[in-house]
């Protein structure tokens, strides 16, 4: 399960480890040897790294750039 956070400056990424800064959003997801579970270990990943992961994108709506952690939606 993917859940969009806010970091109070103690949560680190679980890819490229460094730590997140308070207030910069973070993504929550629960895994099992990386692929994504309903129940599992929970990994923290940054904005950068879940992007990268596909667990994050951005998309563009009425003119502006938005940060999405929802699934992409399949056409």
């Amino acid at each position: 399960m993917r859940q969009g956070c806010i970091s109070l400056g103690d949560i680190q990424c679980g890819e490229c480890h460094r730590t997140i800064p308070h207030s910069e959003r973070y993504l929550a997801v629960d895994e099992e040897g990386d692929v994504e579970v309903e129940k599992g270990k929970t990994v923290h990943y940054c904005v950068e790294c879940a992007v990268q992961k596909g667990y994050a994108y951005y998309k563009e709506e009425k003119g502006e750039r938005t940060l999405t952690f929802f699934p992409q939606p399949q056409y």
